[in-house]
């Protein structure tokens, strides 16, 4: 195959070579992909409906669980079909739309985390600041800005991807059309161009990181200067739940990317980007239920013992 145009069509990795596994992963997938409709649609509807949570951190969050329905749709719906119909085949458009979308998804949501850090920076390290820089026409250009960055940045990645042309074949070692695996089949002289462009995402990811860093070193010195142990809970509580969706998300991204060559191997690799392309939207609904008590009320989900 001397370029892109002659394919027109890649294989993807199965799951299991056995009927009753192949099936197993269609029910397992299925399960996850409706425990995270249920839970982020619960969370969108909750903040959608009730006024009360009509504030720049709920509206933060609504846009995360649009996120995290559009990325973990992305992925799952092709595995779930492969693995009922025992079929590896993704078109070449296909392939390109799917990787599209994930990256949309996904890079939007690292961007609103970011935000999200900031809005907590400021609602516990300038309060008397919260309603002057974070209002609602400021909530809405953010949010915008999280999904557009998404949009630009999945928009050339992709093109840029599909340019190459492709030599060594269209089996791809992954159950989705990820970068990695898709640089793997290009041609060595052309490698270099997208090279580019990956250490510019790792530098704009890196950014990312440091900023939420340094917010939250900002914010745990600011709580600890709060009196009252009532006062230093409740900030904790409104944090610990974001924090915890950054913490799985980058670590579930960093072994993913960043494990060693040397025990890479194609069960691990599906292992390991199963954990960061489906669980953190599974996981992150349950994480701000649990955490979050306007939402817990909201369905009832805090039953007192009755005295």
């Amino acid at each position: 195959m001397s370029n892109g145009s002659s394919i027109s069509e890649f294989l993807l990795l199965a799951f299991a070579d056995r009927r009753e596994l192949q099936l197993l992963h269609f029910w397992l997938f299925l399960g996850i992909s409706l425990a995270a409709l249920l839970g982020n649609g619960l969370i969108i509807t909750a903040i959608a409906c009730d006024h009360h949570l009509h504030t720049p951190m709920y509206f933060f969050l609504l846009n995360l669980s649009l996120l995290n329905l559009g990325s973990i749709s992305t992925t799952l719906p092709k595995a779930m079909a492969n693995s009922l119909w025992d079929n590896r085949h993704i078109s070449y458009l296909g392939c390109a739309a799917q990787l599209f979308f994930f990256l949309l998804f996904i890079s939007a949501e690292y961007f609103l985390l970011t935000i999200m850090s900031y809005d907590r920076y400021v609602a516990i390290c300038k309060p008397l600041h919260y309603g002057t820089l974070l209002g609602s026409r400021a909530c809405v250009h953010m949010a915008a800005a999280a999904w557009g960055s998404g949009f630009l940045y999945s928009l050339l990645h992709t093109a840029n991807t599909f340019s190459l042309p492709l030599c060594h074949g269209n089996t791809l070692e992954q159950f989705f059309c990820e970068i990695p695996h898709i640089l793997k089949r290009s041609c060595s002289h052309s490698y270099h161009r997208e090279a580019g462009f990956i250490m510019f995402s790792v530098s704009l990811c890196f950014g990312c990181f440091v900023f939420i860093v340094v917010s939250y070193v900002q914010i745990f010195r600011a709580v600890l200067r709060i009196p009252s142990e009532q006062g230093r809970h409740k900030a904790f509580s409104t944090c610990l739940p974001h924090l915890a969706v950054v913490s799985l998300f980058v670590s579930t991204a960093m072994v993913a990317h960043l494990k060693p060559p040397s025990i890479s191997s194609p069960s691990l690799d599906l292992v390991v980007s199963f954990l960061y392309s489906v669980v953190p939207p599974a996981v992150n609904p349950l994480i701000y239920s649990m955490r979050n008590q306007e939402i817990k009320d909201k369905y009832k989900l805090h039953h007192p013992i009755a005295s």
